[in-house]
């Protein structure tokens, strides 16, 4: 979301406000995805398959957002499958619970809610600063948006690989 109006005013060429709605649908996103993500992990019994259900969603809609026209789907939908994927970014915080011995288990959440937030802290001015030099001090066009996106393609693809290194902690696996 960090660059999410800036490249749907200047890369899609939508206006100021629309492009705020657009982008804030991200966090719509969020509302709906957690709880029935979450929802859905406990149903199965099973987290990581899920978590990869996400990262799938999230690779879809941002390749969909760089390589598609912006008129191929609703204006909404392709923000509220990125927001609704990224829910599977909860479960971790179960997984993480589910691992560790009771008197750790606030450390090691903590501990994970300092490395995202550490890293969003990093990662959102160098991927600022790289925009700034792929646009050569000009237009940033759509062209320069959608390579500064493949960052977040390969990241989500880095995600979704990390994944199959994770413990499986669902209830399916604790039954056994």
């Amino acid at each position: 979301m960090t660059w999410g109006v800036s490249f749907l005013e200047r890369g899609w060429q939508v206006d100021y406000t629309q492009a705020v709605d657009r982008a804030a649908t991200v966090a719509l996103g969020w509302v709906f995805g957690c709880p029935i993500i979450g929802f859905i992990a406990d149903r199965i019994g099973r987290r990581k398959p899920v978590i990869l259900a996400g990262a799938a969603l999230m690779l879809v809609a941002m390749l969909a957002i760089a390589y598609l026209p912006p008129e191929t789907l609703p204006p909404y939908f392709l923000a509220f499958l990125l927001g609704f994927g990224s829910g599977a970014a909860m479960i971790p915080y179960s997984t993480i619970k589910e691992v560790n011995p009771d008197y750790a288990k606030g450390s090691a959440t903590g501990a994970m809610n300092f490395i995202v937030f550490v890293m969003s802290a990093l990662i959102a001015p160098a991927l600022g600063w790289w925009l700034q030099q792929l646009a050569g001090g000009g237009a940033r066009t759509l062209d320069v948006f959608v390579k500064v996106n493949s960052v977040y393609v390969a990241a989500i693809a880095l995600a979704a690989i990390l994944t199959f290194f994770l413990k499986e902690t669902g209830s399916a696996v604790r039954k056994t």
